[in-house]
């Protein structure tokens, strides 16, 4: 017997990340009640055997409300640090000279370890080092293949193997490291849907990662470092997904372009038919604070007029005092925008022209469709759920409904906007087909005895990528009438 529970009254997803605030399988079910839409692991913390229960509690919200579930996995990535020093940390002076050097003796405030060797491959006179999220800034003045030597712009204190970030130079580092390894491993044994890639700088950086997964997963990009933003088409062409990992990016950027940048990759994700995931701080206070601050609600609706396809919570729902009312705040917020009469105008400010194929126009023309006959639903068969993510790009005024015989592609599905995906058996014919998707929309409650809905397929059945039908029918009690 499994609960009831109503689709979303709105398109963008909620993705909530589960940590010690949330990880009980209790909570888990009312932050899916409340509005999260996807679960996001972060492998950064804690140890794999840690992430089963966690994974098994989502799974088993699919039998408890008869939805597939989403989860993705978020790799650690490589991580910069500098070493010890001798009495656990310095002050380090503005002004003063620092180097960074290959000996792991502990520091002082003059010289500390920097354990990576390719940063002293790469490093250049005049480039950057930033210290402590930022905090501390060092300016290289020369270098050698044992030591760097800066100028302190900003000083302050420095511990025990905080993080360093290089912003201005491409590191020749891989995007995995054994960790990452490990871990991608273990994510796909556990059958996660998304894998989150950190540290890309390139394209070339998520073959590794691609070749891995083999298919069995979909792969997103966070695009946190600057030389990911100057090669971004590139990197989005080259992956299932983006991440507009904001953190990071307002490290290594002054924050005053992270938001024209967010902008940036969001419309670029948009035009490209990926979806796109706006991450970090959006709701920060609430860590601690029952209720947001305004500025941060306004973040959270910017990201959603903008058309990105989710919107995510860290340790708001990780690690925060109140979780369920994050994820309900993040609901909320979303309705409200959704609302607005301005709404869809706004989402439509980025131009998508569909790509010459039968498809893309077909999407198109779904869209349109629907806003011209009112219909309620737009209701698409698919296997491999490139359809859905097609219709998904033009930004319908309609819920998109996902009807698909695969599993692994009605999860994947929980990232895209505006979709509600059932897992259910294949159709032989046309006329099943028609008959399965209004018998669906009338028990998910997407579409009312009277209403409208588009059907789109591919003919031949069960041929990939060959979606060539749309049909418009009217729902009249539990029978069709054709509209074409």
């Amino acid at each position: 017997m499994t609960k009831a529970i109503s689709p979303r009254s709105r398109k963008v997803r909620v993705l909530a990340t589960l940590g010690p605030a949330s990880n009980a399988p209790a909570m888990i079910a009312k932050l899916f009640e409340h509005g999260a839409d996807a679960f996001r692991i972060n492998m950064s913390h804690g140890d794999q055997q840690s992430k089963v229960p966690v994974i098994a509690a989502i799974r088993e919200l699919e039998k408890i409300y008869g939805r597939p579930t989403t989860i993705l996995a978020d790799l650690q990535g490589p991580k910069l640090r500098v070493g010890t020093f001798a009495g656990g940390g310095v002050a380090l002076a503005t002004d003063s000279v620092f180097t960074l050097d290959r000996d792991p003796a502990p520091g002082d405030a003059r010289r500390v370890q920097l354990p990576h060797r390719e940063i002293f491959e790469a490093i250049e006179p005049g480039a950057r080092l930033l210290l402590d999220d930022g905090k501390l800034v060092l300016r290289v003045l020369e270098h050698d293949a044992a030591r760097i030597v800066t100028n302190v712009e900003v000083g302050g204190p420095l511990s025990d193997r905080k993080g360093l970030n290089v912003p201005d130079v491409v590191l020749p580092m891989a995007a995995l490291t054994d960790k990452d390894r490990s871990d991608l491993a273990f994510a796909v044994d556990q059958g996660v849907d998304w894998v989150a890639l950190s540290f890309v700088q390139r394209p070339e950086d998520l073959a590794e990662a691609r070749k891995l997964i083999g298919g069995k997963a979909a792969l997103l990009a966070k695009i946190e470092k600057p030389a990911a933003i100057e090669r971004l088409e590139e990197i989005v062409e080259a992956c299932d997904g983006v991440m507009v990992a904001r953190g990071d990016l307002g490290v290594e950027l002054p924050p005053q372009t992270v938001p024209p940048l967010q902008k940036r990759i969001v419309e670029t994700a948009r035009r490209l038919g990926r979806p796109v995931v706006v991450a970090t701080q959006m709701l920060e206070s609430m860590i601690e604070s029952p209720s947001p601050t305004r500025a941060e609600v306004s973040d959270v609706a910017t990201a959603i007029y903008d058309g990105a396809d989710a919107i995510m919570l860290s340790a708001e729902s990780a690690a925060g005092k109140w979780p369920i009312e994050a994820v309900a705040m993040m609901n909320a917020i979303g309705e409200a925008v959704e609302r607005d009469p301005a709404h869809g105008d706004r989402i439509h400010f980025t131009v998508t022209r569909p790509d010459p194929t039968t498809a893309d126009a077909m999407a198109e023309a779904a869209k349109t469709i629907a806003a011209t006959i009112d219909a309620s639903v737009i209701i698409c068969f698919t296997s491999s759920g490139s359809t859905p993510r097609r219709i998904a790009r033009e930004r319908p005024s309609v819920p998109i409904m996902v009807l698909t015989p695969s599993m692994a592609t009605a999860r994947r599905a929980g990232l895209l906007w505006g979709t509600y995906a059932v897992h259910t058996r294949d159709v032989a014919s046309f006329e099943e087909m028609v008959a399965k998707g209004k018998r669906m929309a009338l028990r998910h409650k997407l579409v009312k005895a009277g209403g409208r809905a588009i059907v789109m397929a591919g003919v031949p059945f069960k041929t990939p990528g060959s979606t060539n039908v749309l049909h418009v029918v009217r729902i009249i009690g539990d029978e069709l009438k054709g509209y074409g």
